[in-house]
């Protein structure tokens, strides 16, 4: 046998939409849209949307932010390359969208392949009214 534990940063990426510059009107709405998405990309694979509020909030221990009205996660996976067996720990992806009493943020973890996540990007980009893609509204965040 032989056990290697890896320790790696990955960058979290943010996209926090104020509701009036959202080209959606629900949570639903934008659940929908990232799942065609997803489903539409030749090399995607949606696999399930997971209601995380609903999930925590059912947990007789489970502990919610406050403000936070709805969370799920967009799972699915691409499958450009699979080049070794420990590339499996860090997939399928998860898009993050959750709903703030104020705002909308979508997350999700950096992609070792640029092309995923130039496509994570732009998907969640397209959320905007306003699609300019040189306003600065990613933040990088660390993964918590």
């Amino acid at each position: 046998m032989h056990q290697v534990v890896k320790e790696i940063e990955v960058p979290v990426f943010s996209l926090q939409i104020d509701p009036d510059e959202c080209r959606f009107d629900t949570i639903e709405e934008i659940v929908d849209y990232f799942e065609s998405e997803i489903s539409a990309h030749q090399a995607a694979e949606f696999i399930a949307t997971f209601d995380h509020r609903k999930h925590t909030s059912e947990l007789p221990e489970g502990q919610l932010a406050e403000g936070i009205v709805a969370a799920y996660n967009l799972v699915f996976c691409f499958g450009f390359t699979l080049q070794t067996p420990e590339q499996l720990a860090c997939r399928p992806r998860s898009i993050g969208i959750c709903q703030m009493n104020d705002q909308i943020i979508v997350s999700f973890l950096e992609a070792p392949m640029p092309v995923a996540n130039a496509l994570m990007e732009k998907w969640a980009k397209s959320l905007l009214i306003d699609n300019d893609s040189t306003t600065p509204h990613f933040k990088s965040a660390s993964a918590e």
